[in-house]
């Protein structure tokens, strides 16, 4: 039985496994607040759940997800620190849920979109998909625990590459750079990712919980400390014209001009 619990986002359940299906293809999945939410609800529920085993998240269309919803004529004025909140809730109920919770990367993962992405503990990617922390080219910094959850996978050096000038990684260089688990070509995307689920919904899932926990607790302790420096910034940040400039150019389709104020 399919279930829309929030506008945009599709709910299923497969017997032992949860699909979330981020369903705005016309924003390229862009979060919204109600999609965002609606995340946030079905991970926290399906951690209380001993009829699920794994939790999926992917997308729909040619994007898993654009990262924040910047569309409308002011969109500086509903991303605040709210938002940054709400990405950091998302990023928690993920790491925090102890059940595996797989992206199914079916295309382009941008901004906090990339930042949902990494926070899942597998990543299967189609090889037509890429990454992109894309947050400098709106004047803005990483969120969503990106500033850690990268650095923990390739590195300071690849880290600052990423963020810093906003590089896009195929699935394939993504892979290689431990970004991510998995890539099958576009064509056996769905049969690998569906394989890979199929693995999780029969395994042990006591000690799934408890390699979680611990790989998390080793590669993540970090996390409370991004989220923290994360929304200082993002809240300074947002108050500069440099970002208004940036999401004007986003949505414009332009090079953005910016003058440090």
């Amino acid at each position: 039985m399919t279930v829309v619990a929030r506008e945009g986002l599709r709910v299923e359940q497969d017997g032992t496994a949860l699909w979330l299906t981020l369903e705005a293809p016309g924003t390229f999945n862009a979060l919204t607040g109600e999609m965002t939410l609606g995340l946030i609800e079905n991970l926290r529920c399906a951690a209380t759940r001993e009829d699920l085993r794994v939790v999926v998240i992917t997308g729909t269309g040619m994007a898993f997800s654009a990262g924040a919803d910047l569309t409308g004529d002011a969109p500086h004025e509903k991303y605040d620190s709210r938002a940054v909140d709400a990405a950091n809730m998302l990023i928690s109920s993920i790491v925090d849920c102890d059940k595996p919770v797989v992206c199914g990367l079916n295309g382009v993962a941008a901004g906090v979109g990339m930042s949902t992405a990494l926070a899942c503990d597998l990543i299967v990617g189609t090889a037509s998909a890429a990454l992109t922390l894309a947050f400098s080219k709106i004047g803005l910094m990483p969120d969503g625990g990106a500033t850690a959850t990268v650095a923990a996978a390739v590195g300071r050096a690849t880290a600052m590459r990423m963020a810093l000038l906003s590089d896009v990684l195929t699935a394939r260089e993504a892979l290689d750079a431990g970004l991510i688990s998995y890539v099958f070509d576009d064509d056996e995307y769905a049969a690998g990712l569906a394989k890979i689920v199929g693995r999780l919904k029969v395994g042990p899932p006591l000690a799934h919980a408890a390699t979680k926990k611990a790989v998390n607790a080793a590669t993540l302790d970090q996390l409370p400390g991004a989220f923290q420096r994360e929304r200082a910034g993002q809240s300074v940040l947002l108050r500069t014209e440099d970002v208004i400039e940036g999401m004007k150019a986003f949505n414009e389709k332009r090079r953005p001009e910016f003058f440090g104020r």
